[in-house]
């Protein structure tokens, strides 16, 4: 089974990009500045800041939905991101480097299954649970902090 894995559009985040650190505050963001790398992992085009790229922590609702599963938490967007990572059955690398948690949803916004993962085990994790049919979409967190990664929808 084929997958697909997309990164945030940056557009809800460009009315962010090169405010003050005072004026981020006043939409509850900060600015951080990568200082080592991995650990600032960018939710658009999904990969890891280099040292000396400025990223600004928002805090984002990844599950919408209107069920008890609704969720937010905060996330990195790379400063002046640009085009999204959106590919078939390609694992970016800031998913591969670390333990992920994989939860699956069904269409109303349920979880109906989870499981974790990292490295080689990632992609057969990814498949096995997109076969359930209960499975709508997955989202991928990073299972140390609990951070939403990305979207994982079958192509």
């Amino acid at each position: 089974m084929s997958y697909r894995i997309r990164g945030l559009s940056a557009v809800p985040f460009q009315h962010l990009f090169g405010l003050s650190d005072r004026a981020l505050a006043d939409h509850g963001a900060e600015r951080h500045v990568a200082d080592a790398t991995p650990g600032y992992p960018d939710r658009v085009e999904l990969r890891d800041a280099r040292p000396g790229e400025r990223l600004l922590l928002v805090n984002y609702t990844h599950q919408p939905a209107p069920t008890p599963y609704r969720a937010s938490h905060a996330i990195f967007i790379l400063e002046g991101a640009g085009a999204p990572w959106d590919r078939v059955g390609e694992l970016p690398p800031v998913l591969r480097d670390r333990p992920i948690s994989l939860r699956g949803f069904d269409a109303v916004g349920r979880m109906v299954t989870a499981d974790l993962a990292k490295g080689d085990g990632l992609e057969p994790a990814i498949v096995a649970l997109l076969q359930d049919p209960a499975v709508d979409y997955l989202h991928a967190h990073f299972a140390a902090r609990g951070c939403y990664a990305a979207r994982i929808e079958r192509a």
